[in-house]
C-alpha cells in the first residue's frame, strides 16, 4: 500500500486494495450499512501515461476502452460484477445544480449519453445505481440519509463551495424524499487543503461577503498572506455549511488526505494542470 501525506492527528480515510486498485472510504459511511462507496487513486488501473493508472474521464483525451476497464474495475468493487450499467454520471461545469437520478438513468456518462448538461449533483433513493462524481483537486460530498435510506454526491470546487451545493442536495433531497438533515451522515472527500489552495483577492472577497470575515477566520478556512493572497479552506467552510444547514456535527467526516500534497498517488490540477487523468467518487444505496 502507498505511503500518504495526511493532515491531522488520527487518520480518517482508509487505505484499501482490491486486486490491482487502491482506494480510499470513510468508516462513518461504511458504518451506515446502507451505501457502498470509495475515492479513486491513481493507482491500480490501465490508464497510460500522464493518466496513468485509473483515469475515469472520457473527455481528457485517454483511450476509451482504458477508462471503460477503470469503470470495470470499480464496479467489480462495489459488488457490480464489473458492469458499466449501473454508474451515473455528473456532467460538471462548476453549478450548484442538483439532478435527480432514476432508474432510466442508468448508465448515463459511461455507456450511455447523458442529455443534461450543467450538473454537479446528483440525489437517488433507487438501490444500486452508483453515482459519480469527478475530481482533481475540488472536494466530492457524500451524502448519506439513513432514515429514508436516500444518498447525495456533489462535486463542491470553490463555486460549489461558496453556492453551497451540498446545502442544495439536502433542500432537494428533502423534497424528493423527506430527508431531515439531522437523518444525514455526509462526508467530505480528498480535495487540496487550505495549505495548498492558495487563491487571489477577488475570490477572497466572494467568501468574505457570502460567510463573513469573522466566520472564515473562527472556522479556519482563510489566511490572509497580505500580498492580495490568501490561502482558502474549502474543508471548514463545507463543514460549516452542513452545520447551519442541521447536520449533526458527529455525522461529518472531513478528509485528512490532500491530492496537491499527494500528487503520485490522487490527481491534483495545482499540480499537473491540464496533464492528467480524472479522479472519481463513487456512491452506492445497497
Amino acid at each position: 500500500m502507498n505511503n500518504v501525506k495526511r493532515k491531522g492527528i488520527y487518520p480518517v480515510l482508509i487505505q484499501k486494495k482490491h486486486k490491482e486498485m487502491e482506494y480510499l472510504t470513510f468508516s462513518g459511511l461504511e458504518q451506515t450499512g446502507i451505501v457502498t462507496h470509495l475515492f479513486s487513486t491513481r493507482i491500480g488501473g490501465v490508464s497510460k501515461g500522464i493518466y496513468s493508472e485509473s483515469n475515469f474521464s472520457y473527455t481528457r483525451g485517454d483511450v476509451p476502452e482504458d477508462v471503460d476497464e477503470n469503470f470495470r474495475r470499480i464496479s467489480e468493487i462495489m459488488g457490480h460484477e464489473g458492469s458499466l450499467e449501473d454508474f451515473v454520471c455528473t456532467y460538471q461545469t462548476h453549478t450548484t445544480n442538483i439532478k435527480v437520478i432514476k432508474d432510466e438513468d442508468r448508465g448515463k456518462g459511461v455507456c450511455k449519453k447523458r442529455e443534461y448538461v450543467d450538473i454537479d449533483g446528483l440525489i437517488t433513493n433507487v438501490r444500486g445505481i452508483i453515482l459519480t462524481t469527478y475530481h482533481a483537486d475540488c472536494p466530492p460530498v457524500y451524502l448519506v440519509d439513513t432514515k429514508n435510506k436516500a444518498i447525495g454526491l456533489c462535486h463542491s470546487g470553490w463555486k460549489g463551495t461558496l453556492g453551497e451545493i451540498a446545502v442544495n442536495a439536502i433542500k432537494a433531497m428533502n423534497k424528493e424524499y423527506g430527508t431531515d438533515a439531522k437523518d444525514i451522515h455526509a462526508a467530505i472527500g480528498p480535495s487540496i487543503c487550505k495549505d495548498c489552495y492558495e487563491i487571489s483577492s477577488d475570490v477572497a472577497e466572494k467568501f468574505i461577503e457570502k460567510f463573513g470575515l469573522d466566520t472564515l477566520y473562527s472556522i479556519d478556512a482563510l489566511e490572509d498572506k497580505e500580498n492580495g493572497k490568501y490561502q482558502l479552506g474549502l474543508w471548514n467552510i463545507i463543514k460549516n455549511s452542513l452545520l447551519n444547514a442541521g447536520v449533526p456535527q458527529e455525522n461529518i467526516e472531513t478528509t485528512d488526505i490532500c491530492t496537491c500534497c499527494n500528487p503520485d498517488y490522487l490527481f491534483s490540477h495545482r499540480v499537473q494542470h491540464e496533464d492528467r487523468g480524472n479522479l472519481a467518487a463513487f456512491l452506492c444505496l445497497k
